[in-house]
């Protein structure tokens, strides 16, 4: 089996996630739907893939042959997601969430101090974690803002912010 036909197989896995209607990971019944998907038509795919990997080394020292090495070595963390529908096929949308605070990072070099970098910290999960959930950062900070300053003593801003 050539790398072409490997790619195609990655192919069909997402595929197979692409018959679950609706957004990842999905209500109850999309979860069943995707686990059952994933016992009937992945594990046949994933058979597939890990025959041409045992098969198809490559030579050792090679590109191709430490690639299919490290894919072997961590099987079973790769197919984790067979067992649990709530486990996404790849990390993209982690992968995604982290582009943020790196492209900050280098657009303003660094926070320059301990105290810059904590907030930065926060700021950038608070915003992540709101965007994961699906909710608008600007106004879960809008909203949070005005519920502490609403409660005398919690908050005190400078005459200019208010």
């Amino acid at each position: 089996m050539s790398c072409q036909r490997l790619l195609g197989l990655i192919g069909r896995l997402y595929d197979v996630e692409d018959e679950v209607p609706g957004p990842f990971p999905g209500n109850e019944e999309a979860q069943r739907l995707r686990s059952r998907l994933r016992q009937e038509k992945s594990t046949v795919i994933l058979q597939e893939i890990r025959t041409w990997a045992e098969t198809e080394v490559g030579l050792p020292r090679s590109g191709l042959g430490k690639a299919v090495k490290y894919m072997l070595k961590r099987w079973k963390a790769l197919t984790r997601f067979l067992d649990d529908p709530r486990i996404p096929l790849d990390n993209n949308a982690a992968e995604r969430s982290l582009r943020g605070p790196v492209v900050g990072r280098k657009n303003h070099y660094g926070s320059k101090s301990k105290r810059g970098t904590e907030v930065a910290a926060i700021f950038y999960t608070l915003l992540e974690t709101a965007k994961l959930q699906g909710v608008d950062p600007a106004l879960y900070l809008k909203t949070v803002v005005e519920r502490a300053l609403a409660v005398p003593g919690t908050v005190t801003l400078p005459k200019d912010l208010l």
